[in-house]
C-alpha cells in the first residue's frame, strides 16, 4: 500500500497535520514510537488527567483514528527516496512476536518529531537520580512515577514550572525551582506575554500552595553522592552564569533542563536545508506553508523551530492543508506569525550563557555514553582539534549509544562553535536483528 501521507510523530503537530490531511480525503498513516499518541507534551497514562489543551488534543486524535491509520510503538529510524519518487519510511516495532522492521511507502512526508531536552554537564550529573526535566515529567505523565521524594528543579525557561508543579502535586517535596536567568522573562515583551499571563499565574499559585520557592540567578552546579544523588550544590550566579556563592542542599533527585533540541535527523537524511534558530540550534528551513526544501517533505512543530504546543498544533494544521493542496486561510498565517514570535522571544528571554563551562572540573564527564571527561576534550584541543567534529574523532564524545543527542550541544560550545545539523543515516538506535528482518515479508 502507498499512503498519500505518512506523518512521523504523534504529538500536537503530527495529529493536527494528519487529521487535516485526512479530512481533505488523503490516505494518511500516523506513526509514533510511544504506546499512545501525545508526544512529549501530551504524554499521558491510559486514563489521562486534566492538563491544559489535553482534551482538545484527544478529540483530534480520536477524530483521526476514525479516518486514518495509527501506528503506535513504531519508531522511525530512516527515510529514503525510491527511484519512482515515493518515500520509504523505515520503522522499528515491537509486539508479542518480538522486534521487527516495518516499511511504509508514501508520496509525502510530514516530519513532526518534536524535540528532546538539552542538558548541560556538571560534576556528578552522571549519578543515578539526576534526570532531565523532561525525563522527570515523562515518568510522571506516562507511568505515574515520581522521580524522588525530595527533588530540586534547576535550569532555565518556563518549562521548569509545569515540571515542578506536577511533581509537587504528585506528592514529592520540591525543595526549590532554580532559574539560572533573571526574573524578567518576557517582561520586555508584555504584549506577547499577555496571552500566557493566566497560565503563569496558575503555576505561581501552585508553587505557593505547595510552598515551593522559586529563585532566579541560581542553578545546580554539582551533584554529590556515592551510589546515587544525596545532595547538590546550588550556586548564586551573575548574569553570565559565573558562580558568586554556593550552598549545599540535601535531596534524592534532581530535574534539570536548559531548553530543547529539535529532532531533525529525518530531514537531514533526506537533504533538507537547515538554519540556526534564535538559540543556535539547527532546525529545518521551511516556507510559510511548512514545506521544506526537499520536494514532498514538510515539517511542523519543533523541527521547524521550538515554540510550544499551540504553535506546533497550528503548524500541523497549516502543513496538512498545504499537503492536501488547499489554500491556507490568512488568519492561520497571522496566528502562526504571532506564536512564532512568542517562541523566539522565549528563547531570547532564557538564553544559555557561557558561564556554565566554569562549573566543570577536569574530571567532569562531558559524554556519559563514552565516559569522556572534560580533560580529554581539552587534550584533543591541545592536539589541534578546532571544532566539535575533530574533538569527537580524537576523544570520542558523541560516539556512544545516544550519538551525541545528550552531549552534542555541550561539546559544540566547548569547541567554540554553534551546534551543527546531525548527519546520521540512522535517526534512532536500531538493532542488527531488525535490520536483518528487512528482507522478511511484513
Amino acid at each position: 500500500m502507498t499512503y498519500d501521507l505518512v506523518v512521523a510523530g504523534g504529538g500536537p503537530a503530527g495529529v493536527a497535520g494528519a487529521l487535516t490531511a485526512a479530512l481533505a480525503g488523503l490516505r494518511v498513516a500516523l506513526v509514533d514510537s510511544g504506546p499512545r499518541l501525545g508526544g512529549q507534551y501530551f504524554r499521558h497514562t491510559a486514563v489521562p488527567k486534566a492538563a491544559p489543551g489535553l482534551d482538545r488534543f484527544l478529540r483530534q486524535a480520536r477524530a483521526f483514528e476514525a479516518r486514518g491509520e495509527v501506528l503506535t510503538r513504531h519508531q522511525v529510524w530512516n527515510v529514503s527516496r525510491e527511484p519512482d519518487g515515493d518515500l520509504l519510511v523505515h520503522c522499528l516495532t515491537r509486539d508479542s512476536s518480538g522486534e521487527r522492521a516495518v516499511e511504509l511507502r508514501a508520496r509525502r512526508l510530514l516530519i513532526a518529531t518534536g524535540a528532546h531536552d538539552r542538558p548541560l554537564p556538571f560534576p556528578g550529573w552522571d549519578l543515578p537520580g539526576v534526570l532531565t526535566a523532561g525525563g522527570a515529567q515523562a515518568l510522571l505523565k506516562g507511568a505515574g512515577v515520581v522521580a524522588g521524594r525530595r527533588i530540586v528543579v534547576s535550569g532555565t525557561g518556563p518549562f521548569l514550572l509545569p515540571v515542578a508543579t506536577g511533581l509537587a502535586g504528585a506528592g514529592a517535596r520540591v525543595l526549590g525551582v532554580h532559574e539560572a536567568n533573571g526574573g524578567l522573562g518576557l517582561g520586555r515583551h508584555p504584549l506577547l506575554a499577555l496571552g500566557k499571563a493566566g497560565e503563569a499565574a496558575g503555576y505561581a499559585a501552585a508553587l505557593a500552595r505547595h510552598r515551593v520557592p522559586y529563585r532566579t540567578r541560581q542553578a545546580v552546579v554539582a551533584a554529590h553522592g556515592e551510589r546515587e544523588v544525596e545532595a547538590v550544590t546550588v550556586a548564586r550566579l551573575d548574569q553570565d552564569w559565573n558562580v558568586l556563592a554556593t550552598r549545599v542542599v540535601e535531596c534524592d533527585a534532581v530535574a534539570v533542563g536548559y531548553g530543547f533540541v529539535p529532532q531533525i535527523e529525518l530531514g537531514t537524511q533526506l537533504g533538507c536545508v537547515t538554519r540556526h534558530d534564535v538559540d543556535g540550534s539547527p532546525v529545518l528551513n521551511v516556507d510559510d506553508t511548512l514545506r521544506t526544501t526537499v520536494p514532498g517533505v514538510w515539517a511542523a512543530g519543533e523541527p521547524a523551530g521550538v515554540g510550544g504546543w499551540r504553535l506546533a498544533e497550528l503548524e500541523g494544521r497549516i502543513a496538512g492543508r498545504s499537503i492536501a493542496s488547499q489554500e491556507v486561510p490568512p488568519v492561520l498565517m497571522r496566528r502562526r506569525e504571532r506564536w512564532r514570535a512568542f517562541g523566539e522571544a522565549l528563547q531570547r528571554a532564557y538564553p544559555v550563557q557561557a558561564g556554565w563551562q566554569g562549573w566543570l572540573r577536569d574530571d567532569t564527564i562531558v559524554c556519559r555514553c563514552e565516559e569522556v571527561p572534560l580533560a580529554a576534550v581539552r587534550e584533543a584541543q591541545r592536539l589541534g582539534a578546532t571544532d566539535a567534529r575533530s574533538v569527537k574523532l580524537l576523544a570520542r564524545p558523541g560516539m556512544g549509544w545516544c550519538q551525541g543527542r545528550i552531549c552534542g550541544h555541550a561539546v559544540a560550545c566547548l569547541a567554540g562553535e554553534k551546534p551543527q545539523p546531525p548527519r546520521r543515516p540512522i535517526a534512532q538506535p536500531v538493532t542488527l536483528g531488525a535490520l536483518a528482518s528487512l528482507d522478511e515479508p511484513n
